[in-house]
């Protein structure tokens, strides 16, 4: 849905520039949240208890939880109003915070994880489009220009936080610190929000909601999630394969009914586009090999040569160096002038530092400073993808069909870091059990590497131009 700006009076440039603020500050909470319990977890089951999936879980069910989330929350905008959605989503967001904060035990902090990832996924979508109503056309690109490398900078700097936090032990609160941050800064969020967050937006009242996609997709992820994150701790009994075969038989009833609905989730004509069809498996492949690797790593640091958080988080540095540059980079200068290779080039540079990183681990002794030229290649290669991806996906995608897209593709994202948690998570322990955490982080680099050369062959298939940043 287009918003128009004749109708609606938007506010002042000033006031539009504080909503920025506003947005800003609620996506860099969501992005960090989402990588930040990855340098965590280990301290989490050393306090808490459970077992390795504990881990796991930790991370998946706030990315899951949020991918899920973003399929419909959107329309909730329309319905019920952004600036409603978006308050109560900050507002939520950081009552679950405080909750995984004071988590008395695992099975709590979880639910209170799904809780953090269901109320981001109702702020996000309409901080977004509030942004795109406050300012005019003209001045909406100079408004979203650092927007992309603040995004970049906040993925990478989640764990290296974490480790930070781990390390002060505010209050004694350990890993608490990590959720409990979030606090004062919902609360000092929340009253600019109040105020300067317009009340009207060009909703869309007439929209309506396919709640019968939305549970068959939500049931789907269910039967896909639980049996990979617990079916190696209970030795794969025979529900774990009927539940992921009944994840497949209920993605497929998805699929029937959204070609069926007078009101699809998802744009039923993108899926006659290419590009965005080999575009969600590109997306698909490359964050699940992000994630799966980052993961495998901090608990390779942590749990294999014993480094404390806060080594860890400083070992990971030339990562989020290489990301931080390659991110600015990208967006200011080589996406304009080397168009769709920008993300082959990516790709090619990611592949050869998990390559020069698998190399240095299995040739010990591992150093922070032999870890640091292979992870600064890796961060580089993976920040050039960062920026340009979803615009060369969507080069193809109509103005009416960018806006479903654009969600399509994030919670693609968020889900596939999730299944990437899960599955290269199973690896790893499995690895782990039967060899050394050494080798079952070789294993887990050696599948992201390969998922990195897939998705460099499928960006072959995606549109050469990308989507205008107007659009």
């Amino acid at each position: 849905m287009s918003i128009e700006h004749s109708s609606l009076t938007a506010p002042p440039l000033r006031s539009a520039w504080l909503v920025l603020l506003v947005v800003v500050v609620a996506d860099v909470m969501d992005v960090v949240d989402s990588t930040i319990a990855t340098l965590a977890g280990p301290s989490i089951r050393a306090d808490l208890g459970g077992a390795d999936s504990t881990v796991q879980w930790v991370l998946t069910a706030y990315t899951a939880a949020f991918a899920i989330g973003l399929v419909t929350s959107g329309r909730l905008g329309d319905l019920f109003g952004r600036r409603r959605l978006f308050l109560l989503g900050m507002t939520g967001f950081t009552l679950a915070s405080l909750a995984c904060g004071l988590a008395p035990g695992v099975g709590f902090l979880i639910a209170a994880r799904v809780l953090q990832g269901l109320f981001g996924s109702v702020m996000i979508p309409q901080g977004f489009a509030m942004v795109a109503f406050v300012f005019p056309p003209q001045e909406l690109r100079k408004a979203l220009i650092p927007f992309g490398p603040v995004m970049g900078l906040a993925t990478v700097a989640g764990p290296i936080a974490a480790g930070w936090l781990l390390h002060l032990d505010l209050f004694g609160a350990q890993w608490r610190s990590i959720f409990l941050v979030n606090v004062p800064i919902g609360l000092a969020a929340l009253p600019l929000g109040l105020r300067y967050l317009p009340h009207r937006t060009g909703e869309d009242r007439t929209t309506r909601l396919d709640l019968r996609g939305v549970a068959l997709l939500t049931l789907a992820s269910a039967l896909l999630i639980i049996p990979l994150v617990q079916g190696r701790e209970l030795g794969w009994p025979p529900w774990t394969h009927l539940s992921i075969a009944g994840a497949v038989a209920t993605l497929a009833l998805f699929v029937s009914s959204e070609r069926r609905s007078p009101h699809p989730v998802i744009a039923p004509t993108l899926f006659t586009r290419r590009g965005f069809v080999v575009g969600l498996a590109v997306v698909a492949c490359f964050y699940a090999s992000s994630s799966g690797f980052q993961l495998a790593l901090t608990l390779l640091l942590q749990l294999g040569l014993h480094w404390t958080p806060l080594h860890t988080s400083l070992t990971l540095i030339p990562w989020a160096l290489g990301s931080a540059v390659a991110v600015v980079l990208a967006g200011a200068v080589l996406t304009r002038k080397l168009g769709r290779t920008t993300l082959h080039l990516g790709l090619g540079l990611t592949v050869l530092g998990l390559l020069a990183l698998w190399w240095t681990i299995s040739a010990p002794p591992t150093t922070s400073t032999t870890l640091a030229p292979a992870l600064l290649v890796t961060g580089f290669g993976t920040g050039l993808v960062f920026v340009p991806l979803f615009d060369f996906v969507l080069g193809d995608a109509t103005t009416d069909e960018i806006g479903t897209g654009s969600g399509m593709l994030n919670a693609v994202q968020q889900f596939s870091a999730a299944i990437g948690v899960a599955a290269l998570g199973t690896v790893f322990f499995t690895s782990a059990d039967h060899a050394t955490t050494t080798y079952a982080t070789e294993l887990v680099i050696a599948l992201a590497a390969t998922l990195c050369l897939l998705t460099f062959a499928l960006v072959w298939l995606l549109p050469k131009h990308a989507q205008r940043a107007e659009a």
